[in-house]
């Protein structure tokens, strides 16, 4: 199966010491890096398959792995198939989905996306992005899960809050938006992390590389991290910064339990 990868000729708005030859070896230091503190990350979301990732992709938004994965195993009980699920009520099905948040709108992509699988494509999920990303409720980032981890074919790197946050305090990019982040991150990341990198960085971003108070002093990545963004955080005059967490504060390593979702 074959997608239609990132644009790779557009510049990258990266900056590092020895330019985009310098960005790539810090690309592939982090890879590799992860890759040996956290070698057993996983997708969270619980699946039989790619039809069940799909929808439980959908339903992840603004919502923990942990919840959707509350909710699935009554949902695919009741509507087993794309047939079944493109025919159920919407008011029934937001019923079921309801504590996932958006309810409605997800049981509309929902029901769209199930319709337009058994219309266009024989009830089955594509393999490709740009057929994924014509479905209702089927964005690059739900391509990318469902193309890496349903079928193992890496096509783009996921970028979720965690991901985009933590690439850019490593200098992998410095684009707030998903897409300009991808697009640095798989000229930098070696292919064959693609599919795994980003669910290896949302577990760092749980066990250590917090969003408000980092744990700089337990990193596994400290020497890699140029800490972008960290340092105008720092109160002025308090003589502490991220890198110094409160004795008293219980420190997380990478070998922590991952507890929900992306």
């Amino acid at each position: 199966m074959t997608g239609s990868p990132v644009n790779r000729s557009t510049r990258s708005p990266t900056s590092a010491p020895g330019g985009r030859a310098g960005i790539a070896r810090q690309g592939e230091a982090v890879a590799l890096r992860l890759a040996s503190l956290y070698p057993d990350s996983r997708c969270s979301l619980e699946f039989c398959s790619p039809f069940q990732l799909l929808v439980a992709t959908i339903l992840s938004a603004q919502c923990t792995d942990k919840r959707v994965n509350m909710v699935t195993p009554d949902l695919f009980r009741r509507w087993p198939t794309p047939l079944l699920l493109a025919a159920a009520r919407q008011e029934e099905l937001e019923e079921v989905i309801r504590s996932t948040g958006f309810f409605r709108a997800k049981a509309r992509n929902i029901l769209g996306c199930c319709g337009a699988l058994v219309a266009c494509h024989g009830g089955e999920v594509p393999g490709t992005v740009a057929e994924l990303v014509a479905l209702p409720g089927v964005g690059r980032k739900t391509a990318n899960v469902v193309l890496g981890v349903g079928f193992g074919v890496a096509e783009g790197v996921v970028v979720d809050t965690h991901v985009g946050r933590i690439s850019r305090r490593l200098g992998l990019t410095r684009r707030t938006d998903a897409v300009g982040a991808e697009r640095d991150l798989v000229r930098v990341v070696p292919r064959e992390h693609w599919i795994v990198f980003s669910h290896r960085l949302i577990d760092h971003g749980r066990a250590v590389c917090l969003a408000r108070r980092p744990r700089c002093a337990t990193c596994g990545l400290a020497d890699l991290c140029q800490k972008k963004g960290l340092e105008s955080r720092r109160s002025p005059g308090s003589g502490r910064g991220h890198g110094k967490p409160a004795a008293s504060r219980v420190q997380s390593g990478p070998g922590r339990k991952k507890q929900s979702g992306r």
